[in-house]
């Protein structure tokens, strides 16, 4: 019952509505509705891109599990990790490895999690554009937070912190 006080301070997070809200079930099948294909066309302070390979590139989570929340796209529209070529596959890799060793450079991450959710049952939000999510990871970055909240708490903007990324990526 929401009008018996239950003791709880609660921590609203509008912001986050957006992303309730959002049209998540597009369609993404097709590049011109998926947010991987518009991204790198647009400038960088509007897009997240922290940097641009030949054939990935590397992108802020818009909506984070941790600071630092990067992801790796290809620019091609594959949906499988089995269909990218040699080169994207080591390209993935190369930039995979130059994200962590960017993230621990500028804000010292003791670890990280790697991975890629294929297809939806997988719980891929966009299950049409392949990407790799790099997420920073610090000794007690799990707290009460997450956990009874259902919030995390972030401590810096999205485009400060694509910033920083941006200027200690390799050249």
């Amino acid at each position: 019952m929401t009008s018996v006080p239950d003791d709880l301070e609660r921590l609203w997070t509008p912001h986050r509505m957006a992303y309730i809200k959002e049209d998540r079930a597009g369609d993404h099948d097709e590049p011109t509705g998926c947010p991987f294909c518009r991204a790198p066309g647009l400038p960088e302070e509007d897009s997240l891109v922290v940097a641009r390979g030949t054939l990935v590139y590397a992108v802020l989570n818009l909506y984070p599990y941790n600071p630092g929340h990067l992801m790796v796209v290809p620019y091609r529209h594959i949906a499988d990790y089995t269909d990218l070529t040699d080169g994207e596959t080591a390209e993935v890799a190369s930039f995979t490895q130059a994200a962590m060793r960017t993230v621990r450079k500028v804000s010292g991450a003791h670890g990280f999690n790697l991975g890629m959710n294929q297809g939806a049952v997988a719980g891929a939000g966009i299950a049409a554009h392949l990407h790799q999510h790099i997420v920073p990871r610090w000794g007690g970055d799990t707290n009460f937070m997450p956990v009874v909240g259902r919030t995390k708490v972030l401590p810096q903007l999205l485009t400060d912190t694509r910033k920083l990324l941006a200027e200690a990526w390799p050249a």
